[in-house]
């Protein structure tokens, strides 16, 4: 009974587009992730929401001076949701909603990321969740100083789009539709 999909979408979060230092080269890019957080919010009957995804793989390739080059991945552990309420956390594997027995990971893939001005980039990209592909666009800020990169950004959708709330959950009555993928991340360009 929750709204409990919008992780997805973060995957590509601090991947986007670094127009910072034009001299620099394609570059993996390690995300910190003592210092960084992939969430989610939604609404259940009429209250806000927000949970994290405490297990995710990044993988981001990016050269600050082409951002259009970049290429992100993120690979989301559903089993590792978490909204701190007790009743909702222990629904959210089960088959209604991400069904992690036959679905365990959520996959982000970008395939395009562009700057849109200054620092706001926007990268597109395919999401998979219950083995349902759709296009999510993913907007962000990104911040480059030295070898050390700071993106915070969100991508909003509709659950509905992969099947996340089954029978009673689907219309939205008591779990809202829409959901936001957040994420806030610190990572350094690998040596």
């Amino acid at each position: 009974m929750m709204s409990v999909l919008k992780p997805f979408v973060p995957v590509l979060l601090l991947c986007g587009g670094i127009a910072c230092q034009a001299t620099a080269q394609a570059a993996s890019w390690q995300v910190e992730k003592d210092h960084s957080q992939l969430g989610f919010a939604g609404t259940q009957t009429g209250s806000a929401f927000k949970g994290v995804f405490t297990r995710y793989e990044p993988t981001i390739i990016l050269d600050p001076a082409a951002p259009e080059k970049a290429h992100f991945e993120l690979t989301i552990d559903l089993a590792s949701a978490k909204t701190g309420d007790t009743q909702r956390d222990t629904a959210l594997p089960g088959s209604d909603w991400f069904d992690i027995a036959h679905f365990p990971k959520a996959h982000f893939v970008s395939t395009s990321v562009r700057q849109i001005s200054g620092d706001h980039y926007e990268a597109v990209g395919t999401l998979t969740l219950r083995d349902l592909s759709h296009p999510v666009t993913l907007d962000f800020t990104l911040h480059i100083d030295g070898s050390k990169a700071h993106a915070q950004g969100q991508a909003a959708f509709s659950r509905a789009l992969f099947g996340v709330g089954q029978g009673p959950w689907a219309s939205g009555q008591w779990v809202g539709l829409p959901v936001t993928v957040t994420f806030d991340f610190v990572a350094d360009q690998a040596p």
